[in-house]
């Protein structure tokens, strides 16, 4: 399905590091242009000339905070304005919060809220009319393994990527007959930065995960394959099979033992 892509444009967000960056890269390693989305305008640049480098690819900057309202509009707008056509998109961007009620920041949560669920939904609903008007594309939406269950502690983050994978699959079905693909990617824990910006320092470093590579990799595989989901890391698939085999209660109970914020001394 990939080959069919080469010279091609496909849209990335939260592309200036971890999985969005190596998305990047290995979607211009297999031909494809790119529209490189998100807030850090010096990574974008310094990544997309990386990339025309390394693989005589095009590359378009677009610095944006899709978390504030209008944002995937605007987006959007300007993607046409260049003259691009997407072939396939990539919901990358979104971020997570780790910590107890008492401390909860509710403007931090609504941005999560708005980033996580409301730019994706946004950015997916204005690009498949294009991809279904010419009968063919892609959109890559990533979830993660805690969709598969609520997580105490990051409540927020969880149902999150909870909507994303219901909301992938349930589109998955509608437009598939008509040439599109939607697969929800599920991974479990990455080397990025996503905990220290979580509010969670440290914590990567005391569990086990893989690398972007490793989830970029396995997606493409998946979207050649027009699956509906993966789930990265055979281990992590398990996970998703026990949850299902206890009470939602215990479920949950367990997960505490992994995010419990530390108690400030």
């Amino acid at each position: 399905m990939l080959a069919q892509y080469a010279d091609q444009w496909a849209l990335v967000t939260g592309a200036s590091a971890g999985i969005g960056a190596e998305f990047a890269r290995q979607l211009a390693g297999r031909g494809m242009h790119l529209v490189l989305v998100a807030r850090r305008t010096d990574l974008l640049e310094s990544l997309a000339n990386d990339l025309k480098s390394k693989h005589a690819c095009k590359c378009e900057v677009i610095t944006s905070d899709l978390s504030q309202p209008g944002e995937p509009e605007r987006v959007m707008a300007e993607v046409e304005r260049r003259g691009i056509a997407l072939e396939l998109l990539v919901n990358n961007a979104a971020f997570g919060v780790v910590g107890e009620v008492d401390d909860a920041d509710l403007d931090r949560i609504q941005e999560l809220i708005r980033l996580n669920i409301g730019s994706l939904v946004d950015l997916t609903y204005r690009v498949l009319p294009g991809m279904l008007a010419r009968g063919h594309g892609a959109i890559v939406n990533l979830s993660s393994l805690s969709a598969f269950q609520p997580v105490a502690y990051m409540a927020a983050y969880a149902s999150s990527k909870a909507f994303v994978l219901h909301f992938s699959e349930a589109l998955a079905i509608e437009v598939r007959p008509r040439g599109v693909t939607i697969l929800a990617v599920c991974p479990g824990v990455t080397q990025t930065a996503f905990f220290d910006i979580a509010g969670a320092p440290g914590w990567l470093q005391k569990h086990s995960s893989h690398g972007p590579d490793r989830v970029v990799q396995a997606s493409l595989k998946a979207l050649e394959r027009r699956r509906m989901v993966i789930v990265v890391g055979w281990r992590n698939y398990l996970l998703t099979l026990l949850v299902r085999m206890v009470s939602r209660a215990r479920t949950v109970k367990e997960s505490t033992r992994f995010f419990r914020p530390r108690r400030k001394s």
